[in-house]
């Protein structure tokens, strides 16, 4: 079907809640996509963030097309192969920097904003849990960062710290306080006035959408001796930071050094398969018993066996060095452009922030015609999360073509 064809079904059928670009993609392979009339494009959106060993990688396609053939789904109601597995995976993923911490649990969900609903659940369930014990009161409150993203559900809109955002959805739960990123000050003054309402910090270590702005070391290890102090939870949403899309290690807050209680994590988990996953220390999971928390599709078989197949691949083929050494190198073309005034980020997760004048939706737009799938974040940001095998001739390709479109703005 043409596009202008699919552009009228839309228009009729499908609710107006993106405004799309005018290209309609049919076929992917590696780092480029291709649509309806056969152009090729660079793609250094990936689904933002998603598909992390490439469009159509050949092990990840074989492994769904024979789990397809096998078994789809049965519920979490019963075992399924290689769900234990994955968890493993994913707990000596998360000690990677700190051998010596517990174990960790993890909860399978379907999405970013799913595995942060189960962060937050999971925060509240443990203060209470801790608090009857002690006979005390529970504490109920979760810091979130200003700025922060953490899904369009209510309660995860509620700990996104953008009141743009949340207008329109007011009434929305209660509970969230936000400070500012990388302020210790103002988050131990928030401590000092409130410790003993607030049950856990919610942060990115690298906050994604609103233009890729990391959160310093300094900041990280206040909010974990504060949290650690009052008894409090740390909790890192690595939805878009996270596996491996930092580079040298799996997630962003081990370039901090810092061990937090809980994580949250979708997108590149499973190499373009809708899954997310909710991992805490066990001491800490365990507050969770049966019936507290819950999914249908969380952990499917076809979830489960896409993000076994991609964690593989990404160990396999060293795509973390690669993502470290491709996204510096990525970094130093783009500070060379004239017209960028700074570079944002780690790894193969960047922003350029261009310079006054400089239109960055137009510049997005104008890409799609020079071969180039581009992103923005704001008015002047220019956000870059190709797969993580993007290669240096990729990029030397990006830089070339986006060169030619900033110079003619």
């Amino acid at each position: 079907m043409s596009l202008s064809s699919q552009e009228a079904l839309e228009r009729e059928y499908v609710m107006g809640t993106f405004a799309r670009k005018p290209v309609q993609f049919v076929r992917g392979e590696g780092v480029r996509l291709f649509d309806d009339e056969g152009n090729e494009y660079l793609d250094f959106v990936a689904g933002i963030g998603v598909i992390s060993v490439g469009h159509c990688h050949p092990r990840l396609t074989a492994a769904l097309q024979k789990q397809a053939e096998t078994l789809m789904h049965v519920s979490n109601y019963y075992y399924i192969e290689k769900r234990g597995e994955v968890a493993r995976k994913l707990s000596r993923m998360l000690r990677a920097t700190c051998p010596e911490d517990e174990g960790w649990k993890v909860f399978f969900s379907n999405s970013g904003a799913e595995s942060n609903e189960c962060a937050i659940k999971l925060a509240r369930v443990h203060a209470k849990r801790r608090a009857e014990a002690e006979g005390k009161p529970a504490p109920r409150v979760i810091v979130t960062l200003e700025r922060s993203f953490h899904g369009r559900t209510l309660a995860s809109l509620a700990a996104t710290a953008q009141p743009a955002k949340q207008e329109l959805f007011q009434p929305l739960p209660d509970g969230f306080v936000a400070t500012p990123l990388n302020d210790v000050a103002a988050l131990e003054d928030l401590f000092a006035k409130r410790g003993d309402e607030i049950c856990a910090i919610l942060l990115e270590p690298i906050q994604g959408e609103s233009g890729v702005h990391p959160c310093t070391a300094e900041f990280m290890a206040a909010a974990r001796r504060l949290t650690s102090e009052r008894g409090a939870l740390l909790m890192c949403d690595e939805v878009q930071c996270g596996i491996f899309r930092c580079g040298e290690h799996p997630f962003g807050f081990q370039h901090l050094g810092v061990q937090p209680d809980v994580v949250s994590m979708a997108k590149g988990i499973a190499g373009g398969f809708p899954m997310g996953a909710c991992a805490a220390r066990a001491s800490v999971a365990d507050s969770f018993l049966p019936g507290d928390h819950g999914t249908t599709f969380g952990g499917s078989n076809l979830a489960i066996v896409s993000a076994y197949e991609t964690l593989s691949i990404i160990e396999d083929e060293d795509l973390a060095r690669n993502a470290q050494v491709v996204g510096a190198y990525l970094k130093s073309r783009l500070e060379a452009l004239p017209q960028v005034t700074e570079v944002r980020g780690r790894g193969l997760m960047l922003a350029a922030e261009l310079s006054e004048g400089i239109d960055a939706p137009g510049v997005v737009l104008d890409g799609l015609g020079a071969g180039l799938v581009l992103n923005y974040t704001g008015p002047s940001t220019l956000r870059f999360l190709p797969p993580l095998t993007c290669s240096i001739a990729d990029v030397d390709a990006l830089i070339e073509k986006l060169s030619s479109l900033l110079a003619n703005r």
